[in-house]
């Protein structure tokens, strides 16, 4: 939200008040807390203290490397929440002290410094080097006009960012990756791919330099970076209150590291859930019938599948969400669970959090108390979306647990994962929750509530590790619930392109898994649109076909759309190994699989706005095409990059234009790579240490590392150790199967079981 009138002036009915200095400093040591009180004007003699507002400013640490910052004009106004569960580390206190000149907050890999005497000044640092500044005119009170007796009130901090600095992150954003110059509100909306709105909105934001800043607030946070004063960040909150951390790198892997530490860390997702998923789609007519024909269909044509998707007509129209199958069109659901269960499929079933009016859940939900309700007491109703519909209140514990039940018997039905659609349009006015929360942070938080609901229901069911979702909306700590996919997008190259920028934003935002519908979902794209979709669709972490109003089987389009998706999706499957350990650093760092090169190369000044490609985990770069023509350029860091698809080498620190046809796409292996290729390409839930081959990439002379294989379904990982020492390259492993391999180019050698095995560089 911006508040001046170019720099000198304010914005007519605003009335703003700035903290100008330091009038004193308290140190609280054994809280490890340093407090500010800065007036709102330069205090010239004893009179200037009266009738003058104070800001007050309150730095503290729940772990090392982060310091809280609280932001305050009056400290006495009601809160009510939600609020984010932000997790410190137990027992940690950071050290502080004030003297004549300054205060110090250190939180071992974090320092903040407040100036005393003269202008507002407060640096955040790291080592010798400045992350981060607050200048004057940096924290604000603003006081607007509003109803009589109602006067609005905001509060808001300004960062500096130096030249060149880049600013990443809030949630899912399709515009450009790169934010400088952007106003980004973080207000859930379901607004589709092509606008400023976001179905994930997180408040949180890193930069090129190493550092994020989290807004600890799940109501409406507005950014200006570099629009309003074009070398800072703002953001501002309403209220009298603003809490956010500073998040210290110094890589910007160590920032997410540091921020998932705080919010949550993505959980294990099912080894099952990497292959390929296939929906009914949206509204098109579907029935057992054709489910079985689109089944058949892929088997017949050899194309390995791992889910099959029921989306919303599953059940009957008007009647959304009451967890029945609609018995005109799946009239034997146990059956048909149970026959697709036999092909090796797992089922995703689509819902909402909404209950129609028609539906027969509604007249008890009412009744119970368990939909949302207006301030006179009666439910919250709309038609939007599904006649008379009402809100499940999942503030309410008995609303939530009448919710799982539901869902608890669809899985035992048979039903492996929950598509958990919406959850973004939550009123904010005249409504009251069963907990007293307020409805405008309620709006942004509904979707953590709801899909850890459903999220916990499929972990009791299956085990921990074997749940997974499919959803829409989130927001801060919405990563611990993965899945998520990008949303409603178009069956264009265009909306393609802005599918993976929100991804990558996504990313940047402490999310570890994402996906997206493969062709997009409105409209019906062409044969070509859609064989470009499937190489991005299929090296995204997760794959689904899905759109609206057709149907998204690759027979469909034409018959070379068969063989794209069978290269790209017994390629993923070999690829298992390799992505099973990218996800485990998801779930155990908060790294996300698919990376914008930035993050990989902080470095490298030309990854900083790179965002049409992108690395999936550390060693694998992607450039999907998004030309008609098969023409993409792509940016290459330093080095010898090696295509997993043809073997042509092509060195790095440059730009690289090149053509290729629907069956290829630019996937180049870093240098300095041991990837591990899995034997099977059927399926992606097999023991992915047996008959792993070791594939060599530009293996620098002393190369030594190890190369670890994770177990499947609890199985112990194996570990490998690669050598290069002159021409020769060695591997061995102490636990290794029977017919793992060693490879370089079109040289392999194969070993009977633990060993060494070694190979010739040609010269």
């Amino acid at each position: 939200m911006k508040f001046t009138d170019g720099y000198w002036l304010t914005r007519p009915g605003i009335t703003p008040l700035y903290a100008v200095e330091v009038d004193d400093i308290r140190v609280d040591a054994a809280a490890g807390t340093l407090t500010v009180y800065a007036p709102t004007t330069t205090i010239r003699h004893r009179g200037d203290t009266l009738n003058r507002p104070m800001m007050t400013t309150t730095f503290s640490s729940p772990a090392p490397g982060v310091v809280k910052v609280r932001v305050q004009r009056h400290a006495g106004a009601a809160h009510r929440g939600p609020d984010f569960a932000v997790t410190g580390v137990d027992g940690f206190v950071p050290d502080v002290r004030a003297d004549e000149q300054e205060g110090v907050l250190d939180a071992g890999d974090l320092r903040v410094r407040v100036t005393r005497g003269g202008a507002w000044h407060v640096a955040f640092e790291q080592g010798d080097r400045v992350l981060t500044t607050s200048l004057p005119r940096s924290i604000g009170h603003m006081t607007g006009e509003g109803a009589p007796g109602v006067a609005p009130t905001w509060v808001h901090q300004q960062l500096s960012i130096e030249p060149g600095e880049r600013v990443y992150g809030f949630g899912e954003r399709f515009g450009a990756f790169t934010k400088n110059g952007q106003v980004v509100d973080t207000w859930n909306a379901d607004g589709g791919t092509s606008s400023e709105q976001a179905y994930k909105s997180v408040p949180f934001y890193l930069t090129s330099r190493g550092y994020g800043v989290f807004v600890d607030s799940p109501d409406a946070v507005s950014f200006e970076v570099g629009s309003e004063v074009n070398s800072r960040v703002q953001f501002s909150v309403p209220g009298e209150t603003l809490d956010y951390y500073v998040i210290a790198g110094p890589e910007p892997k160590d920032v997410l590291r540091r921020y998932t530490a705080l919010t949550g860390r993505p959980a294990r997702v099912p080894a099952w859930s990497f292959g390929l998923w296939l929906t009914t789609s949206f509204t098109a007519a579907y029935d057992e019938q054709s489910v079985t024909e689109f089944v058949d269909g892929m088997a017949q044509r050899d194309l390995p599948l791992s889910v099959f998707h029921f989306d919303c007509f599953w059940m009957r129209e008007y009647q959304w969400t009451d967890f029945e199958w609609d018995s005109r069109t799946f009239p034997d659901p146990d059956g048909q669970l149970a026959r697709l269960h036999e092909k090796g499929l797992k089922v995703s079933a689509w819902i909402n959090p909404y209950i129609a009016q028609r539906s027969a859940l509604f007249a008890e939900a009412a009744e119970k108390g368990y939909l949302l309700k207006t301030a006179d007491g009666g439910v919250w109703q709309w038609d939007l979306w599904q006649a008379g519909m009402g809100i499940v209140d999942f503030t309410n514990p008995d609303a939530a647990e009448w919710y799982a039940g539901h869902l608890r018997r669809l899985a035992r039905q048979g039903v492996d994962s929950f598509k958990t659609d919406f959850g973004e349009r939550i009123p904010t006015e005249g409504v009251v929750w069963h907990d007293g929360s307020d409805p405008q942070r309620m709006h942004n938080y509904y979707p953590q509530l709801y899909n850890e609901v459903v999220f916990r229901v499929l972990e009791q069911e299956r085990g921990a590790g074997e749940a997974v979702l499919y959803a829409r909306s989130a927001t801060a700590g919405g990563q611990q619930f993965p899945v998520h996919w990008g949303g409603d997008n178009d069956s264009t190259l265009l909306s393609m392109a802005e599918t993976l920028r929100g991804g990558l934003s996504l990313a940047m935002s402490g999310f570890g898994y994402w996906s997206h519908d493969i062709g997009g979902f409105e409209g019906t794209p062409d044969a070509g649109v859609f064989k470009r979709w499937l190489a991005f669709g299929l090296l995204s972490s997760h794959s689904r076909l899905h759109g609206s109003s057709t149907v998204r089987v690759p027979w469909a389009f034409d018959d070379e759309a068969v063989e794209v998706t069978r290269r790209f999706t017994t390629l993923k499957l070999r690829l298992m190994p390799y992505l099973a350990r990218v996800a485990e650093e998801a779930h155990t760092d908060g790294v996300p699989m698919m990376r914008p090169l930035v993050l990989e190369f902080p470095g490298d000044r030309a990854t900083h706005d790179a965002d049409v490609q992108y690395l999936l985990g550390d060693r694998l770069l992607v450039a999907p095409v998004f030309t008609a023509s098969g023409d993409v350029e792509y940016y290459l860091p330093e080095g010898r990059w090696t295509s997993l698809l043809h073997g042509d080498v092509a060195q790095g620190g440059r730009w690289v234009g090149e053509n290729h046809g629907y069956d290829s796409v630019p996937l180049r292996v870093r240098p300095g790579t041991v990837l591990p290729w899995g034997a099977r390409e059927d399926r992606p839930d097999y023991d992915w240490a047996d008959g792993v081959t070791l594939r060599c990439f530009a293996l620098p002379d002393g190369y030594d590392a190890e190369t670890v294989v994770p177990g499947h379904a609890g199985a112990p990982a194996t570990t490998f150790r690669v050598r290069r020492e002159g021409t020769r390259i060695t591997a061995t492993s102490a636990d290794a199967r029977a017919g793992w391999s060693l490879q370089l180019g079109e040289e392999s050698v194969t070993a009977d079981g633990a060993g060494e095995l070694q190979i010739e560089v040609p010269a």
